[in-house]
């Protein structure tokens, strides 16, 4: 049985810098990642990462405090207000780290790294290399990683946690080459596992962003927060849903609807097509539903006046990524765009160390829900937090890990382990005939279309309603595939019924706030109202599916106001 101090779930950003970190505070850290580190999710990040630098001459007299205004007002005042002061406070010692470690960032002419503006923000504030920021930012972290000889566990997933006596004491981890089923002894558990975008039936996520991580830790004991608070990306390709990032709105790309209009202006007509994603989202499907579109399904991105030299400078991936699934050279033609889904706010309610209350359990990255986005996250502030918070979390866990090792005891692994074993036999073995494949589709489209960008309460209801009533079938699946090497079935009718459970507790979240906040909009709450619901929701598992709790929202220095662009 291995033994790891610290044991990080989840090889992206967050993950590889929660481990390096441990590493640096003198504890031996692994990382157990279902795909190669190189192909997390963190990789498809395009635009850039914040920081006020203040590198260009626009954004001079940027500041950490300005920018974390700015992230509070484009939360609707729902984050934790310390925590995003903690963000940006830390973001301009984490961009140097990475450009130390060899991030080859974008540069001005004077050899600064390069800004560019973003969404909801005064300044160009977001660092970039070209529109393969997270290309690169992995890259970096992973050669470090090496560098520090951080042990990899590669296509490894985890199937449970183990808790024995209110603590975490490691992992039950599937590998899926070979099958074997091994339990990981850890001193602390960091869940780095990435966002819950695959319970969407349109989104910009890959494929391995199922939500699982967020179930694990769900169904151990951990609380999940501000589930109900769901980005969806404005700009993503037509039809395939591939994420056009918002550094070609950032270029100054315009949005167009079938009158040539450049329709922002009816809706943010100070900030036009950098508003917050929340408000363009909303607005690119008010021009849709009232006959503006095209089809009646997308509308344009228009990059051709930057000119060819500006886009194959700054958004060669865009336009590769256009050409390749959509047969559009942005160069000549506008991109056809619809909206999808693309961020999970909430997440593992942790606090600004990435403790969560199950002692033992850390989180980091998008799993996490330490508070920084509240009820809308801003562009470029997501690979910010993975460094950020990643950071931060592998110290507190080595920390921990140095306090309490000599507490983890075998037992409760070994138990764990036989009843994965169990788990998996019964799968193999189920008489049941309901296909998962199907009840994933039926709970993507549940999702969709009831819990999407705008919502009401018959909706809301039937979806969660749905999502019970799946969550019953799921109990009846058919028989796992019986193969050793490989068994991607296998997996999924494992992750099903987690999946089922996040899903539940966002939908159950968003019935409950009666209010429209950020990226969560109810046509018949269609007001923010403070008075009620400036809080946070806290879901916790109980067999009768979920309870919640509210929570208030930390406010050290910007009382609530109205949210203008």
């Amino acid at each position: 049985m291995p033994y790891h101090p610290v044991l990080v779930v989840g090889g992206g950003l967050a993950g590889l810098r929660a481990a390096l970190e441990a590493r640096f505070q003198g504890v031996e850290a692994a990382v157990l990642s279902l795909v190669h580190p190189l192909r997390s999710h963190s990789g498809a990040a395009q635009g850039g990462v914040n920081a006020p630098l203040g590198n260009s001459e626009e954004g001079k007299d940027d500041t950490p405090e300005r920018h974390a205004y700015e992230t509070v007002v484009g939360s609707d005042f729902l984050a934790d207000q310390d925590a995003v002061e903690a963000m940006t406070r830390e973001a301009t010692e984490r961009i140097f780290e990475l450009e130390h470690w060899g991030a080859p960032f974008s540069r001005t002419p004077q050899g600064k790294i390069a800004q560019r503006p973003f969404g909801g923000g005064a300044f160009p504030r977001t660092c970039y290399a070209a529109d393969r920021t997270g290309h690169y930012l992995l890259h970096t972290l992973y050669q470090q990683a090496l560098k520090y000889r951080v042990q990899v566990y590669i296509e490894w997933t985890a199937l449970s946690l183990v808790v024995a006596q209110g603590q975490v004491q490691g992992v039950v981890a599937l590998h899926l080459p070979s099958g074997e089923i091994e339990t990981f002894s850890a001193g602390a558990v960091v869940m780095a596992t990435g966002g819950a975008g695959r319970l969407y039936r349109k989104s910009t996520n890959a494929l391995i962003n199922t939500g699982h991580g967020l179930a694990l830790a769900y169904t151990a004991g951990a609380p999940l927060k501000d589930m109900e608070f769901i980005q969806f990306h404005p700009t993503s390709l037509y039809g395939s849903n591939i994420l056009i990032s918002e550094a070609a709105r950032g270029e100054r790309g315009y949005l167009l609807n079938n009158q040539g209009e450049r329709f922002m202006q009816r809706y943010a007509p100070r900030f036009m097509e950098l508003a917050p994603r929340d408000i363009v989202a909303r607005s690119v499907i008010t021009e849709l539903k009232e006959g503006r579109g095209f089809d009646g399904a997308y509308v344009l991105l228009d990059l051709r006046h930057l000119g060819a030299e500006r886009i194959l400078e700054r958004l060669p991936g865009i336009r590769e990524l256009a050409i390749s699934f959509a047969g559009v050279d942005p160069i000549e033609e506008p991109i056809p765009v619809e909206p999808a889904q693309h961020y999970t706010m909430g997440g593992i309610d942790c606090n600004t160390w990435g403790e969560s209350r199950l002692p033992g359990l850390l989180a980091c990255g998008e799993c996490a829900c330490v508070s920084v986005h509240g009820a809308n996250r801003l562009g470029g502030n997501s690979l910010l937090e993975t460094v950020v918070f990643g950071q931060r979390a592998g110290r507190r866990a080595a920390e921990l890990a140095r306090a309490g090792a000599s507490t983890s005891s075998e037992e409760p692994l070994k138990k764990a382990l036989e009843e994965a074993r169990t788990m998996i036999e019964g799968f193999k073995r189920s008489n049941g005939n309901e296909d998962p494949a199907s009840i994933r589709e039926e709970m993507r489209r549940a999702m969709w279309e009831g819990v999407g960008i705008f919502r009401e309460k018959e909706g809301l209801e039937g979806a969660v309603a749905r999502l019970q009533e799946l969550g019953e079938r799921a109990r009846r699946l058919r028989p796992a595939h019986g193969g050793q090497f490989f068994n991607q079935d296998l997996l999924r009718c494992w992750e099903l019924p987690g999946q089922l459970l996040v899903a539940e507790a966002i939908a159950g979240g968003a019935l409950r706030r009666e209010e429209s906040r950020g990226s969560h909009f109810r046509l018949d709450f269609p007001q923010r109202d403070d008075a009620r619901f400036l809080h946070h929701t806290l879901a916790h598992l109980t067999p009768e599916g979920p309870r919640f709790e509210p929570r208030d929202v930390a406010i050290t220095r910007w009382p609530p106001e109205v949210r203008k662009y």
